[in-house]
């Protein structure tokens, strides 16, 4: 991603309302150069667009906005998901995944949110213990569906896990998550840790991220080789863990110091 793309990414993320497919094809942009302008982005805004427009007119209620959307997504356009597609990348960028109708659970339900969304529909996204789902409807209707099933209604069997508090995914919290599945597929594969740095880089721009995410790109950078400038940055995080933790600042430290020692 060029540093204009990574600035528009990061002011879209500070805007009031920020735009959940723009942030993600922002993101894609990190993987595939064509999106880097706005141009190579155009085509995904525009099938998003495209398929709010296949949905009926005038559906009313949580229920039947359910059932349409499953039915033309899950059914007529095949999008679902298999245990293959946790293996790929491509899952989790959404150009590809509404390219090949397949992906990971959240970003087939970022789909279903923005087609229902542009139709009208009252949706929203729901983050399950190790999983991620569709609401409709007020909260309480528990009227939830699962893109990664073709849209399988979860009134049963697992939605035990749907009948906690409902609380729908802020769209800042959605992309963190992607970045946390990016930076998890690519922690198995030490050969993708330029995929991992830039996950980390965009996760940083967010204006709400968890403070140890620094601390974890200063440990990548010293696996990268980037001795130097890893060590600085772990002494800037112990700096920040003095005030919390002073045991841990000093391991932090000791980290700097050994990262330093490479150098010889």
């Amino acid at each position: 991603m060029s540093a204009g793309s990574r600035e528009l990414f990061a002011a879209e993320a500070r805007s009031e309302r920020p735009d959940l497919a723009l942030l993600c094809l922002l993101l894609a942009a990190e993987a595939d150069p064509q999106l880097d302008d706005e141009r190579g982005r155009d085509w995904a805004q525009i099938e998003l667009d495209r398929l709010a427009g296949m949905l009926p007119y005038g559906l009313r209620g949580a229920r039947a906005w359910a059932s349409a959307v499953t039915e033309l997504l899950g059914g007529r356009m095949g999008f679902h998901g298999t245990p293959g597609d946790y293996e790929r990348l491509s899952s989790s960028l959404l150009h590809e995944v509404l390219r090949r109708r397949r992906g990971l659970p959240i970003l087939l339900s970022v789909v279903w949110m923005e087609v229902a969304r542009r139709a009208g529909a009252p949706v929203y996204g729901l983050g399950l213990p190790g999983h991620f789902v569709v609401g409709f409807g007020d909260p309480e209707e528990g009227v939830v569906a699962d893109p990664f099933a073709g849209g399988a209604s979860l009134g049963a069997g697992p939605a035990e896990l749907a009948r906690g508090p409902r609380t729908p995914a802020r769209t800042l919290d959605i992309v963190l998550r992607i970045l946390r599945n990016i930076r998890a597929w690519a922690a198995s594969r030490p050969e993708q840790s330029g995929v991992a740095l830039w996950a980390l880089d965009l996760a940083l721009l967010l204006p709400s991220h968890p403070a140890a995410l620094r601390c974890e790109r200063a440990r990548l950078l010293v696996e990268r080789g980037a001795f130097r400038e890893g060590a600085r940055e772990l002494e800037s995080y112990a700096e920040v863990m003095d005030a919390v933790d002073k045991d841990e600042a000093a391991r932090i430290r000791a980290e700097a110091v050994s990262a330093r020692a490479l150098l010889n």
